[in-house]
């Protein structure tokens, strides 16, 4: 498996950002681009104003809660989002996250990462090292299988791979 490290400016959150916040109902099913444009609104309506192609977004506990709704990992990763960091995600919004490609990883050392740092994650490794501030935490490493399926740009594209 080849190297993998992300590196981008972080954009942080606190606890229980549910799936509402992420991604309002009122715009599922419109285009992609609505939808897109949309992502974070409840929580922070200047998020796709700030966000960048490789930022990371850091939160507390329970990132994801609320509905199963597809669309709250796949906003974030239709803005650029590399990564997102918390000290643990609903379990539903995690898969559904995977499924799409879309890197996600714990660490307890949330409290120690600021809205603006610079980070370079290793998730194979399961090294966060904060740029900004000279620290290194410790976070998850994802399984060889999640990273191939990261990597792959998720589940369909990885079956397709593996199917040809």
């Amino acid at each position: 498996m080849s190297n993998f490290i992300i590196h981008g400016r972080v954009h942080k959150y606190g606890d229980n950002i549910n799936t509402d916040l992420i991604s309002p109902a009122f715009y599922i099913g419109m285009a992609d681009e609505i939808m897109f444009a949309h992502a974070m609104e409840g929580v922070d309506p200047d998020f796709t104003k700030k966000v960048r192609p490789g930022d990371i977004v850091v939160a507390g506990k329970n990132f994801g809660s609320g509905s199963s709704r597809e669309t709250a990992p796949f906003v974030i990763k239709g803005n650029g989002v590399s990564v997102v960091i918390a000290e643990f995600f609903a379990r539903i919004f995690y898969r559904n996250a995977i499924n799409i490609g879309l890197a996600v990883l714990t660490t307890d050392c949330v409290s120690k990462i600021s809205d603006g740092d610079e980070l370079k994650v290793d998730p194979i490794g399961g090294i966060i090292q904060n740029i900004t501030t000279g620290e290194e935490y410790q976070c998850t490493k994802l399984p060889p299988n999640v990273m191939e399926l990261v990597q792959d740009g998720g589940l369909i594209p990885h079956l397709e791979k593996k199917l040809k």
